[in-house]
């Protein structure tokens, strides 16, 4: 079974793309610290629009992600406080490696 590379694009307020940066920046933190699961979690930034940023995260299946890592205490309390720093939902799309079988 090869890993799901989950793409999750954000779009903070205009006037809060400092805390949305600082927000995911302490999510990815404790994902990795605690999700022994996450095979890695890069942050990326728009070079050209500071509002939008991209996480590039590597999971053993999208089952995983969807199940278990949603779940997760830390991903609730940060859907919850999300709202005040983010223009909308994130936007998700799973990945796999050209020519994997699965």
């Amino acid at each position: 079974m090869s890993e799901t590379v989950v793409v999750v694009g954000y779009h903070s307020l205009a006037d809060q793309a400092d805390t949305a940066i600082g927000e995911i920046t302490a999510l990815v933190a404790s994902v990795l610290a605690a999700e022994s699961e996450c095979l890695g979690i890069e942050l990326l930034q728009d070079a050209d629009n500071p509002t939008r940023v991209m996480l590039v995260e590597r999971w053993p299946s999208k089952e995983h992600f969807l199940g278990p890592h949603m779940q997760q205490p830390h991903i609730q309390s940060f859907i919850q406080r999300a709202g005040a720093f983010l223009a909308g939902p994130p936007e998700i799309s799973f990945w796999r490696r050209a020519g994997s079988d699965r």
